[in-house]
């Protein structure tokens, strides 16, 4: 078993011929409230820690699994327009750097959603979504603006170009119905109130994400990650290296910690993605599961990382990332730049849905 952990300052990557410990239940508070669109705020944080930078750089890959098809280069959208991760910058900073050490493309970080045009995006083979919240792209001043800029995005992925997506980038363009009240703590003894995730505000951006932001266990809770696809490229660096005859280890299970998002059941669905890891739900301690309010997926079947294909475009999506920890992981790091391989269209992978057809997001048929 691969256990991804963090220890103090520094995190480490362990290979153990164990399975791993049963997930802890960490102290839960109160559950976060509704993730509906937010007042305005100060500006947003734009500098990593130098400790998180130098820590994430001695963890970064040497080389690129794939050989670049031309020159790349990647536009970081960085802009939260709902809850601010404090991993933003780090988030950005690492995909500027991956691309930097291995030479797998270059880097232009932005927290302007107004750089989102269809002349501008011309010069990109891809766009990396660093935690983006609410709706990060919209202009609440120019109706016009927006539409333009959702257009331009949407237009750039179809037209086969890539998309990256971390953590909160599934925690976009959603809400509860105008006028419905945030969720706040239940009485003493009372059952947890639903959180459901509201309703779509964007249905193509959220079909084509394939999943949104329903409720967390807040970190840090230890999660137990399923391999559903050993044989993809993008999950090589969960596997590891015979020290004895040198043949290559499959990849396998791991625990890891962090904020772990659950997706409404009607955004996400098998039937649109090729699942890469999802949490073992079957390893995961009963009151840890019931931490969960209602309604739960009727399947529990929570994606941590996935492959969307959107017209001619890819769309690879890693659900971790809410603490810097998860930057600082060499596995997860080599994740991570294998999927953006993928999304440039360097590095081949199937994306054919884990689930049948039948099961379309009602996301998707809106």
């Amino acid at each position: 078993m691969l256990a991804l952990v963090s220890s103090g300052a520094a995190s480490v990557a362990v290979l153990s011929a164990q399975s791993a410990a049963a997930p802890t239940t960490p102290a839960q508070g109160p559950p976060p409230a509704a993730r509906g669109p937010q007042g305005p705020r100060g500006p947003q944080p734009q500098v990593a820690r130098v400790t998180d930078l130098m820590q994430m750089m001695a963890a970064l890959p040497d080389a690129a699994p794939a050989t670049p098809k031309q020159p790349r280069r990647v536009l970081v959208l960085a802009k939260a327009a709902g809850f601010v991760h404090s991993s933003i910058p780090l988030a950005a900073r690492t995909i500027e750097a991956m691309g930097q050490k291995t030479g797998a493309w270059t880097t232009v970080i932005s927290y302007d959603p107004a750089v989102v045009t269809a002349e501008n995006l011309q010069q990109y083979d891809a766009i990396f979504l660093a935690s983006t919240t609410g709706t990060y792209l919209d202009d609440p001043a120019n109706a016009d603006a927006t539409a333009a800029r959702r257009k331009a995005f949407m237009d750039f992925i179809r037209s086969g170009k890539g998309l990256g997506v971390i953590h909160a980038g599934t925690d976009s363009y959603h809400a509860s119905p105008a006028g419905a009240a945030p969720a706040g703590p239940p009485a003493a003894g009372a059952p947890r109130p639903p959180q459901d995730g509201g309703a779509p505000l964007w249905p193509e951006y959220n079909a084509m994400i394939n999943g949104y932001f329903k409720w967390h266990w807040l970190y840090p809770t230890q999660i137990a990650v399923k391999i559903d696809d050993p044989a993809s490229p993008i999950n090589a660096a969960f596997g590891g290296v015979n020290p004895q005859t040198g043949a290559r280890v499959p990849p396998r299970g791991f625990s890891i910690v962090d904020e772990v998002y659950t997706f409404n059941e009607t955004s996400f669905s098998r039937s649109r993605a090729h699942i890469l890891t999802s949490i073992d739900y079957a390893k995961m301690p009963a009151e840890v599961k019931a931490l969960e309010p209602p309604p739960q997926r009727t399947d529990h079947d929570y994606a941590l990382s996935y492959l969307v294909k959107e017209g001619q475009g890819r769309v690879f999506v890693e659900v971790l990332g809410h603490d810097e920890s998860i930057y600082k992981q060499p596995p997860m790091l080599a994740h991570i730049l294998a999927g953006m391989q993928y999304a440039l269209g360097d590095l081949q992978a199937d994306d054919s849905p884990s689930g049948p057809a039948s099961a379309a997001p009602v996301s998707a048929q809106k």
